[in-house]
């Protein structure tokens, strides 16, 4: 193309250059007749090659106008183009087709990288680092952090302040765990973050994976296992110490009538016995007991209403809670809610918190415990117990759902562990929020 205008252009100068040295001549000469019907065409080749640069000016000026504003769309008429322009609009509308195909490609690319990015569970989310402002935040991540919208990352410490500071924090190419706290409920989730620069702007790209049910399937799987190994150890090695108690007893008992018992010492061999014996028993029904976060392997798992589930409950433990001057309260919008559980698994985890909210209202004078359940925003079932008793305090909350700990004096520690395990069997998960003095709510999320 611009060959073609090198071309034309050369030819332009060098008759204008042999025009020029013929009037040079004829002016030399003087020839005067002659020049005078020279000047004419030299004029008119001046006048022309004005207007072709002219031309191409005017021409070069739209189409970088077009670049500038990226109007890839403009389409540089050729047919209706001068001669001589023609070749350099032909140029124009290949180069513009070019940057479509190039335009086309990047939108193509961006908007497949976009679907890919709200298809993943794992949470996106960029930001400027000098200003905070946020880039772009993907579907999952909204979900996870329960936000619609988020300008700045400086105005997630108005919701989430822990959360806020780890983010902050996060040093290029690091990862750390840290706690998402939600108004129901709270999750780890594992930061992985990456620097990168575009001209004088410096971006934060930061990955948020939701880890709570990896570490707790690790953590229930080790607890079974120091559990399965400490039932084993105790019950095979205090069992016989029960039997020798037992022996020793029958033994005493035979011999009372060859041995002095002046100094009431046959009487204290007797005592001592019976409290190893009872002590012994107790340790192995102490093992026995906690072998039953063990015994529950697969889940039978049956479509039932919701509804059904709530009146057996309420039938079973209405008459202890009206003793106790405690209302039960049901609350189901969609009485058709079904969810597919072992029936048997979860009523026991439903009457075990019933229980522990009966618990937490003892010292209330209008104690109240209501079951409700409904679908949240992802489609998925969920029950909630909730009371208005005395709440749990925060370093308590922490640790209610691991095996042993209990605040209770006559508590097994085993209630809300079974209860979490039987979740895990369902791949649900049992969460709660606590406020103390204002009351509890156990969520289960199926």
């Amino acid at each position: 193309m611009f060959k073609r205008i090198e071309f034309r252009i050369f030819i332009r100068i060098l008759l204008l250059f042999v025009s020029l040295t013929i009037a040079a001549y004829l002016l030399v000469s003087n020839s005067y007749n002659y020049l005078v019907l020279l000047l004419p065409v030299i004029l008119y080749q001046l006048i022309e090659f004005y207007r072709y640069h002219f031309k191409g000016q005017k021409e070069l000026a739209q189409f970088i106008e077009a670049i500038r504003y990226r109007d890839f769309s403009r389409h540089f008429s050729v047919k209706k183009a001068p001669l001589e322009l023609r070749s350099l609009r032909e140029g124009f509308n290949q180069i513009t087709s070019t940057f479509q195909e190039i335009s086309k490609e990047k939108e193509t690319s961006f908007q497949y990288l976009q679907k890919i990015l709200e298809l993943v569970d794992t949470g996106i989310l960029s930001y400027n680092l000098e200003t905070g402002e946020i880039i772009w935040m993907n579907e999952s991540l909204k979900k996870m952090l329960n936000l619609p919208y988020l300008k700045t990352i400086h105005s997630l410490s108005k919701r989430d302040q822990d959360l806020y500071n780890e983010i902050v924090s996060l040093k290029p190419a690091e990862s750390k765990i840290a706690v998402v706290h939600l108004e129901s409920r709270s999750f780890k989730i594992l930061l992985s973050g990456t620097a990168f620069q575009t001209e004088r702007n410096k971006f934060m790209l930061i990955a948020f994976q939701n880890i709570n049910e990896a570490l707790d399937e690790t953590e229930s799987k080790a607890w079974q296992k120091l559990l399965s190994v400490m039932t084993h150890e105790i019950m095979n090695s205090v069992a016989p110490i029960s039997s020798l108690a037992e022996t020793l007893k029958n033994r005493l008992q035979k011999s009372i009538a060859h041995l002095d018992n002046s100094e009431g010492a046959v009487h204290d061999l007797e005592i001592g016995i019976d409290t190893i014996k009872r002590r012994s028993e107790g340790l192995l029904k102490f093992a026995q007991t906690y072998r039953n976060l063990n015994k529950i392997n697969k889940p039978n798992l049956k479509k039932v209403y919701v509804r059904d589930l709530f009146e057996s409950l309420y039938q079973l433990m209405e008459p202890t809670l009206e003793q106790k001057n405690i209302e039960m309260d049901i609350v189901l919008k969609d009485p058709s809610l079904t969810v597919e559980v072992d029936p048997s698994l979860i009523e026991q985890v439903l009457i075990n918190l019933v229980v522990n909210a009966k618990e937490a209202l003892k010292d209330k004078e209008s104690g109240m415990i209501v079951l409700s359940a409904g679908t949240g925003a992802n489609n998925k079932v969920a029950i909630k117990v909730s009371d208005n008793g005395s709440g749990i305090p925060k370093d308590v909350l922490e640790n209610i759902f691991i095996p042993f700990f209990s605040t209770k004096k006559t508590g097994s520690g085993i209630g809300l562990s079974l209860c979490k395990q039987i979740m895990m069997l369902h791949k649900g998960n049992i969460n709660v929020h606590s406020v103390p003095d204002e009351g509890s709510v156990f969520t289960l999320q199926f």
